[in-house]
């Protein structure tokens, strides 16, 4: 789906304050003295708007400068002359999850848009793929599919590799092959000193363990190397019911959902589809219920699973034998840049009562703005800790919570704000307040996602490859108090 981009950040930038001024001025001419071409667009210059813009153009983000590395060593180069000019660096893929970086102070901030950093390399004896830090899953599913090969990819086409894999990473294969995060095979990145180093499990083994699920606050990952899987075909699809029977197959799904065996992953959605022309005539203006998602088995175990739901005679029905190329936009989210709002939360169970508090926040008959209220099926590997998988062994909870609204106007990117929180907020009482960090749109308290020894781990990985705190992530790890 696409959705119309107005009510972006404006086209003029503020001049940048004297200081951040003269500093930048200095990076510039010292990625140039590194013998770097890489383009680089200070605050207040006629380019730096469309450099900063991310993919969430909702998000308001305004870096001191934006710099665009075309190779590994251009990073290597832009980290040192922040450095020698008193600036800090923050890596950005496509900027789906923004909103909690520009949240923070970036005026002292240059910005690494990693975009053309997207070579994709398949190498099927090992079976590993090697991703550049701009790539996005498209080009990763395609290229793996040439050798019936399948990635733990996520629900978008557009969405980076990069962001995705060092915040966790699942969908609709995760419950019988895990989060992203744990597939990863090696990391490349350049640290806060401008040194340019490999992870792996005999390479720096406990940057390795922090990058597998700690997210961006340990370097500038330059390409990262991740585990394929033998999947030519997946049995895949969608079910699909009017509005009017969110009740019924809500209660029917989640009393469905726990107890199902890890090789099926399904999410469910209450859309509010708008009247777009992209959208099938029949769907335009429409309110509905989605079901979609993958069984990694037989078709006729696919079948027996699926029994359950198919009793409840969806108007639509896809599921079937498809290429695993095709299940990278089985989800359909919006591709191109998109305004968008969201909240999230992982939740222990789904009770009567909950169901009941979902549908008042977010039913057919709430008066929601939300485009999307998405219940994802968590548990079988997603919930099984992994040995030796990294920062990120598993989530928390049976379901991740997840409302989003499509916000191209300032009022109504507010109320989408509100309704997102709404829905939040009623499922509460079911949860124990963690958080998921790649479905969280706004700035999160690290304590949310992992537990204290975790985050004491993390803290020393910092320590080690960042003591000044060079490095800006979305949501960083490892932060240190002010005295």
């Amino acid at each position: 789906m696409t959705f119309p981009t107005t009510g972006t950040p404006g086209t003029t930038a503020p001049d940048a304050p004297p200081a951040t001024g003269a500093r930048t001025a200095t990076f510039a001419a010292a990625v140039a003295a590194q013998g770097s071409d890489a383009p680089v667009h200070p605050a207040g210059s006629p380019t730096y708007d469309g450099a900063r813009l991310p993919w969430n153009v909702a998000v308001d983000q305004r870096p001191a400068a934006v710099a665009e590395p075309r190779t590994p060593d251009d990073v290597v180069a832009i980290v040192r002359a922040a450095r020698a000019s008193g600036l800090r660096v923050a890596a950005q893929g496509t900027g789906h999850n923004a909103g909690p970086l520009a949240e923070q102070d970036l005026s002292g901030v240059v910005l690494v848009r990693t975009g053309a950093l997207d070579g994709v390399t398949i190498d099927p004896a090992r079976r590993v793929a090697r991703v550049g830090a701009g790539a996005v899953w498209e080009s990763v599913v395609e290229a793996a599919s040439r050798y019936g090969l399948a990635v733990l990819h996520g629900s978008s086409p557009d969405v980076g590799v990069v962001g995705y894999t060092l915040g966790g990473g699942m969908f609709v294969y995760s419950r019988a092959l895990g989060l992203a995060c744990n597939s990863m095979v090696a990391a490349e990145l350049v640290l806060a000193d401008g040194s340019a180093v490999r992870a792996s499990a005999d390479e720096n083994a406990e940057l390795f363990w922090a990058l597998r699920g700690g997210g961006g606050s340990f370097g500038i990952v330059t390409a990262l190397e991740l585990e394929l899987f033998e999947l030519p075909t997946v049995q895949a699809g969608m079910m699909l019911w009017d509005g009017s029977r969110a009740d019924e197959v809500l209660r029917a799904w989640a009393a469905w959902a726990p107890g199902a065996p890890d090789e099926i992953t399904t999410s469910l959605r209450l859309l509010n589809l708008p009247p777009l022309p992209d959208l099938p005539p029949f769907l335009r203006g429409r309110k509905v219920v989605a079901v979609d998602g993958a069984v990694l088995d037989s078709d006729e175990r696919a079948a027996e699973l699926l029994a359950p739901l198919r009793v409840l005679e969806p108007e639509l029905d896809t599921f079937g034998r498809v290429p695993a190329s095709a299940v990278v936009r089985l989800h359909m989210d919006p591709e191109g840049p998109t305004p968008s709002v969201s909240e999230s939360m992982l939740v222990d169970e789904l009770p009567g009562e909950a169901l009941d508090a979902l549908l008042d926040a977010a039913g057919p008959e709430s008066g929601t703005s939300l485009l999307a209220a998405e219940v994802r099926q968590l548990g079988g590997a997603v919930s099984r800790p992994v040995a030796d998988g990294g920062a990120l062994t598993h989530l928390d909870g049976d379901f991740l919570v997840f409302g989003v609204a499509v916000a191209p106007t300032p009022e109504a990117a507010a109320q989408g704000r509100v309704d997102a929180v709404r829905l939040v907020d009623a499922l509460r009482p079911w949860s124990r307040g963690r958080s998921y960090l790649n479905f969280s749109e706004v700035a999160t308290a690290a304590d949310a996602a992992y537990d204290d020894g975790t985050l004491v781990r993390l803290a020393a990985v910092r320590d080690a490859v960042d003591p000044e705190r060079r490095i800006v992530a979305n949501h960083p790890v490892g932060e240190r108090r002010a005295a």
